[in-house]
């Protein structure tokens, strides 16, 4: 990230958010492999093998950065990994009692939360435009995966429950990646989510044995590419950027999602699909056409 410590600050910011991007992109080329997965593998033991798989990459690549680990950095590491395997389990247990569909809407309301925490814990104030782009992608997310039936389920409030965790994650790695080391954070709370799935499906789940080698590979794809590459990108760039622009751009996750879904399981997107689709990517464009930016040591959403 040396390169563009020296460009200008819209620049640093632009070069975040396409990071960050790639990030999303790879999140949503994923959900048909993990689906496909848990379909046949214990949920919280696929989430122990590819957690493991990807905090053991990330010791062996950067093992260095953890020698001059200090109290702050590991709390906060912790603190991260916490908000991060909440998210997770709120989200699997949510799905046993509502609909895929509603489960993804309310997940991605963490679009909507995280604009208010950043006001309430961080004390920065969104822009206007970040504001209207919170707004129209959250249209988009409701024609994209919410059906005709609206009708409150079970499971409605517990993922809820996942959405307050993925949006304190975002929120949190704002606040804690300026000041700390990013891939030592990145491996503190890597390890953490695996260490308490690993736990969680030692309480609640048989391990299948022998456990099929493509539960392996699946493991290993998304423990590289989706987990040690994707969180050492975003605890690396977000600082560039700010939280309502990080849950933003992480709101075309479902996007991609959808693309993927229908190239290789030949999922079809309705009318209000694309609608959805296309709202959420103005939102996001929308909000990356402000007049002036503001880094975070300035004025708008800043410290």
């Amino acid at each position: 990230m040396n390169s563009s410590e020296g460009s200008s600050p819209r620049g640093r910011q632009w070069s975040a958010d396409a990071l960050l991007l790639l990030v999303t992109l790879i999140w949503g080329s994923t959900f048909v492999l993990i689906k496909r997965s848990v379909a046949q593998f214990p949920v919280y033991a696929f989430l122990s093998l590819r957690f493991s798989l990807a905090v053991l990459v990330l010791a062996l690549l950067f093992r260095r950065r953890l020698r001059n680990l200090n109290r702050s950095t590991a709390g906060a590491g912790l603190l991260i990994g916490l908000f991060l395997f909440s998210g997770y389990a709120f989200q699997t247990v949510g799905l046993r009692y509502t609909s895929a569909s509603k489960a993804g809407f309310i997940t991605g309301l963490s679009v909507v939360m995280v604009p208010i925490l950043s006001a309430m814990l961080l004390r920065r104030r969104p822009e206007p435009l970040a504001i209207l782009g919170v707004i129209l992608a959250t249209a988009g997310l409701a024609l994209l995966t919410l059906g005709r039936d609206l009708t409150p389920a079970r499971g409605d409030l517990i993922v809820f429950g996942c959405a307050v965790s993925f949006a304190l994650h975002i929120t949190a790695v704002s606040k804690y990646a300026p000041h700390t080391d990013a891939l030592a954070l990145t491996i503190l709370q890597v390890g953490a989510v695996a260490i308490l799935s690993t736990v969680a499906s030692l309480l609640t789940e048989r391990w299948p044995q022998p456990i099929p080698v493509s539960i392996y590979l699946a493991a290993a794809f998304t423990g590289v590419l989706a987990t040690a590459l994707a969180f050492a990108i975003q605890n690396s760039v977000q600082r560039f950027s700010t939280p309502t622009h990080t849950a933003l751009i992480f709101a075309a996750e479902p996007v991609f999602a959808a693309v993927f879904g229908y190239l290789l399981a030949d999922e079809r997107l309705t009318r209000s699909g694309v609608v959805g689709c296309v709202l959420i990517l103005l939102g996001m464009v929308v909000a990356e056409l402000r007049p002036d930016f503001k880094t975070a040591k300035g004025k708008g959403e800043s410290e």
